[in-house]
């Protein structure tokens, strides 16, 4: 039985606080969290700060802001755990790297919350791709559009801090490159703000692949919608579930929509495109648990899907993206126009 400690009892710390409690392979020893108002069921530990653990910890799971991954993260290394860090890896590149550099000289075992990989879906649209059932990926176009209730910005950092990019699409980020490849280049414009804040609501993203498939993301978290991941696949308990495809890729011998699976094969446009059955892949077992499954044997020495030095890839795109978003406000919060 590996023990695992939780930091952060937040919205996604009280998942995995379940998701613990739940494991036939772990045990939780405790909760780190200076709200006192978090609950976590009789008979659980409780600390303020990390530093009160004097438990045995094989492994700990960092669900906090993300500001403070890195130094956390690295006064678990410095003890020997095990970590599993909430998505993004960091704040940003400097404390990422420093993270990754103290994993390393600790030499233990990290894995970041990229859960999306362990979807089942998610790992047959890469064996398509991979496969070639749609011949050489040529572009692709995504959509993540929700509204977000007004409470999820009440008196806490998202109000002013909370862009989408970060929070949101780092995830859409991530999954891209597990599927489809390495993003070697990206261009963004910022759309309008409509809860008069500062902050990053919409836009729209470029991207280019390495082997030359290019893609966009349109995203919002102003406005109702059924595209989505999190709406297409239902893996969140906390938001509705549409079962609408929010991803689209097409290549030279095809395309498929995600995650319907819906794979269509052709020639030219002088013949319609035939729809080609496919069973599509059971996701049964929510994500959050396949990854927990996988952390467990991270601690006992497997390869982690993705650690702390390819996620700060990841995290590395989504900052570029943030940047070019940021630099086209003005002084009320509009999109500057590229053209003279």
């Amino acid at each position: 039985m590996k023990k695992v400690l939780i930091v952060g009892g937040g919205l996604i710390g009280a998942r995995h606080v379940q998701t613990v409690k739940d494991h036939p392979r772990c045990t939780l020893v405790g909760l780190v969290d200076p709200n006192p108002d978090i609950k976590t069921g009789e008979g659980i530990p409780r600390f303020e700060d990390m530093a009160q653990v004097t438990t045995p910890v094989d492994g700990v799971i960092l669900a906090t802001p993300t500001d403070l991954h890195s130094a956390q993260g690295q006064y678990a290394a410095e003890h020997g755990w095990h970590m599993l860090i909430e998505k993004p890896v960091a704040g940003d590149m400097g404390a990422a790297r420093a993270l990754g550099d103290a994993v390393q000289q600790a030499g233990v075992g990290s894995l970041v919350g990229h859960h999306r990989r362990y979807h089942a879906s998610v790992q047959q649209l890469k064996h398509l791709l991979t496969e070639g059932a749609i011949g050489t990926p040529v572009t692709l176009s995504m959509i993540w559009a929700m509204r977000k209730p007004d409470a999820y910005f009440d008196g806490n950092w998202r109000t002013a801090g909370g862009s989408p990019v970060l929070i949101n699409l780092v995830h859409d980020i991530d999954t891209l490159r597990f599927v489809v490849g390495e993003i070697v280049a990206t261009a963004a414009l910022r759309g309008r703000g409509l809860r008069g804040e500062t902050r990053i609501e919409s836009g729209a993203i470029a991207l280019a692949f390495e082997d030359g498939a290019t893609g966009t993301i349109s995203f919002a978290d102003t406005t109702p919608s059924p595209w989505g991941f999190e709406a297409a696949t239902g893996e969140n308990p906390n938001i509705g579930t549409t079962g609408q495809d929010m991803l689209r890729i097409s290549g030279t011998d095809g395309a498929v929509s995600f995650p319907s699976m819906t794979l269509w094969q052709g020639t030219d446009w002088g013949k319609s495109a035939r729809q080609k059955p496919l069973v599509r892949a059971d996701n049964t077992k929510p994500p959050l648990d396949a990854q927990l499954d996988h952390f467990l044997d991270v601690m006992d020495g497997a390869a982690p899907l993705i650690d702390v030095a390819d996620a700060t890839r990841t995290l590395e795109i989504a900052l570029a993206i943030e940047d070019q978003l940021a630099a086209q406000t003005t002084g009320d919060g509009h999109a500057r126009s590229a053209l003279a």
